[in-house]
């Protein structure tokens, strides 16, 4: 096998390597490039532990020649670790040739053996010191984004609020706990309970004020159904209750549909404010509603992209549930060819 360099596995080594393999006694194998070939240059037999033996490697590395070094790992284990050792003050056209060869020359020997790399530079790269920092680096967690740091920050919150997300499209489920709700205005609460009444369409939507965690009336207003997404905030979260009038069953019903809009870009703290109390605040409006004439649909909808909120979107969302919900008719043809026509994957969307 060629590397873009051209410089191929010797004959020689594959046989030294192997060799090495089932060796219980080899514990370095030095490689150079001569003659456009790897070839085995020295052979050193275990002494002690990996690390005392990582102190002596020193002794068969020049200071100005690069070299690669294969090193058994101690047992049970018959890993190798791969050492390419290329140091500064190597010549250009030497640093060039070992970079372009290193791939070859696990790839040839085998990449399976090799449990890990080792990019050196100079001798106090392959120190048994260097090496226990070079683990201690990769045990390490890895550094987040500031997007990450605000996702990992979300998800501590729902996990001490005792939530936990269940992915897909039908049975997302969130199981934040009902004891972590919000204050509630009255004016919100008279909002909800009048979304029972009347024949039209309808939405309410409630806020949270950070810094009293008081749940209060964002605006009330009637509202066609392809306007929801216009009507929700475009960079802050937000719970919505929209009252909707339809024909998806026979006869025609109103349901009131709970949705939580959690724009990505919200703030990192509205974001957990309103993840932390999203199933509380379902479960509250729920009991405003009992003994009215409407109470809010089992299937609650989540959002992290309010514009597409439409009748379109209710519908294929929707009316899988309400058909299946025990009403008193089935979906009419037009709503279940709509349903399919608009019933996709979309990114960044929960559904309980």
């Amino acid at each position: 096998m060629s590397a873009t360099s051209g410089i191929t596995v010797s004959e020689e080594l594959s046989t030294t390597f192997g060799n090495a393999i089932n060796s219980p006694n080899v514990r370095f194998l030095k490689i150079s490039i001569r003659n456009e070939s790897l070839v085995p240059d020295t052979t050193v037999n275990a002494t002690g532990s990996l690390e005392d033996d990582l102190n002596n490697l020193t002794n068969f590395l020049e200071d100005n020649v690069p070299a690669y070094v294969l090193v058994k790992l101690d047992g049970p284990s018959s890993e190798w670790l791969a050492i390419h050792y290329v140091p500064d003050t190597a010549k250009v056209r030497d640093k060039m040739l070992y970079a372009a060869s290193r791939n070859n020359l696990t790839k040839s020997l085998g990449a399976a053996h090799f449990a890990d790399t080792i990019f050196a530079t100079s001798k106090d790269d392959v120190t048994a010191d260097a090496y226990r920092k070079h683990k201690a680096h990769l045990a390490a967690p890895k550094p987040m984004s500031a997007r990450e740091k605000e996702l990992e920050a979300v998800k501590v919150a729902e996990r001490e609020a005792g939530g936990t997300f269940y992915e897909g499209r039908a049975a997302r489920k969130n199981h934040i706990g009902t004891h972590v709700g919000f204050q509630w205005d009255e004016d919100v609460q008279a909002a909800i309970k009048e979304l029972s009444e009347g024949d039209g369409n309808r939405i309410v939507l409630a806020s949270v004020d950070p810094s009293t965690e008081t749940l209060k009336l964002h605006s009330s207003a009637e509202c066609d159904a392809n306007k929801v997404g216009s009507t929700l905030p475009a960079s802050d979260p937000v719970y919505a209750f929209f009252a909707w009038a339809h024909s998806i069953t026979s006869p025609p019903r109103r349901d009131i549909v709970f949705i939580y809009s959690c724009p990505s870009g919200s703030p990192v703290r509205h974001r957990m404010l309103y993840s932390s109390a999203f199933i509380s605040t379902f479960n509250f409006a729920k009991s405003l509603l009992d003994g009215h004439s409407m109470s809010l649909l089992s299937r609650k909808i989540e959002t992290s992209d309010p514009a597409e909120i439409n009748e379109a979107y209710l519908i294929s969302e929707l009316a899988p549930s309400l058909s299946g919900s025990g009403s008193s008719g089935t979906n009419t043809p037009a709503a279940a060819e709509e349903k399919k026509a608009f019933a996709r994957p979309r990114p960044a969307r929960r559904h309980t």
